[in-house]
């Protein structure tokens, strides 16, 4: 059976990166959507036995395991090879992989040498008709590959009608993972490595690779604390710290308070930075751009604090409260230091 729907599987070590079981959710919604099966492919070194249970819980109809050695620590060329080929053979229609630093260099390699169209950093992906108003073509079921563009001032949804594999990035936290209660038929296989990789692929090697733990919680966090330009200053992050640390949740900032020094890089929400699900979100002095917006609109109850109420944020807000930061958070910090057991 083909043109399936094919996830590939991020791994560090034996571990799968969370982006591709939030992928793998996705894909299967996907694929029955157009009626067709889930396929994955991990590759990677003393890997087998070790993440099938990590990856067929997700709705996997058929996992392809490439275990053999230099496949670890990731370089191009091997895994390049790898999936090229195999797509050769099972000629997806759609093929999914995390916008992570893997998936950024794996998907224009494979994307140029099957010549298929790629979009980078889609925050949403359906499946829908498209009529091609030149040719009079249409098409019942193209994936939809929906992302911000020109500096975020635009959501443009964008379809590739003939080439295939339809391919798209995604970053993580941008889709939610969950576990599938449907049926599936969950089979492994383990194809020779040796018969989809030449050996010139392995002239690169890595003599050393270093992970290092994240310093925040930040995509897990049930209650984010954000600041935005409107902050005013690196000091009136304090405060932002002090409510996280009173409501046990952590600190964001939108990317005009980054690219103001006022936060760390790793803390930044939106498009171009980490996308989160929390239970509560405050946003103190953010003004709301799509790209912020982005990364952060389907929390469960957004808080706004701004002293503009024409705000865009105001629009995706469940409750606003018109005043500044320095005025406002201070109240809040008070109030639930009385109120918290």
């Amino acid at each position: 059976m083909k043109n399936n729907v094919f996830v590939y599987v991020e791994l560090e070590g034996s571990e799968v990166r969370e982006v591709s079981q939030e992928l793998l959710t996705k894909g299967r919604k996907l694929a029955n959507e157009l009626g067709v099966e889930l396929h994955a492919v991990a590759i990677g070194s003393g890997i087998k036995g070790k993440v099938e249970s990590q990856v067929l819980p997700y709705g996997v109809d058929k996992l392809y395991v490439f275990d053999g050695e230099g496949l670890f620590p990731y370089t191009s060329a091997p895994h390049t090879d790898i999936v090229v080929n195999l797509f050769r053979e099972e000629q997806p229609q759609v093929c999914l992989m995390g916008a992570t630093v893997i998936g950024r260099d794996l998907g224009p390699r494979v994307s140029s040498s099957l010549t298929s169209g790629l979009t980078a950093d889609c925050t949403q992906l359906e499946i829908g008709p498209y009529e091609d108003k030149k040719s009079g073509k249409t098409y019942s079921q193209l994936l939809y590959q929906i992302r911000p563009a020109f500096g975020g001032n635009i959501v443009a949804t964008i379809v590739n009608p003939d080439h295939r594999p339809q391919m798209a990035t995604v970053r993580s936290g941008v889709m939610q993972k969950a576990v599938y209660e449907g049926e599936c038929r969950k089979e492994v296989v383990y194809p020779e490595v040796s018969q989809y990789v030449s050996a010139e692929a392995f002239a690169v090697k890595v003599l050393d690779h270093h992970v290092e733990a994240a310093r925040h919680n930040l995509k897990g966090a049930a209650i984010v604390v954000a600041g935005g330009y409107g902050v005013g200053s690196k000091e009136g992050f304090d405060s932002l710290f002090e409510l996280a640390h009173v409501l046990h949740g952590e600190v964001g900032g939108s990317r005009a308070a980054v690219d103001a020094g006022w936060i760390e890089a790793d803390r930044q929400i939106g498009q171009t930075g980490v996308t989160v699900h929390p239970k509560v979100y405050i946003a103190c002095g953010i003004s709301g751009q799509i790209q912020h917006i982005a990364g952060m609109q389907d929390s469960g109850i957004i808080i706004s604090i701004n002293t503009d109420p024409e705000a865009p944020i105001n629009k995706v807000a469940d409750y606003v409260i018109t005043g500044s930061v320095e005025e406002v958070v201070p109240k809040l910090i008070k109030y639930y230091k009385q109120n918290s057991r």
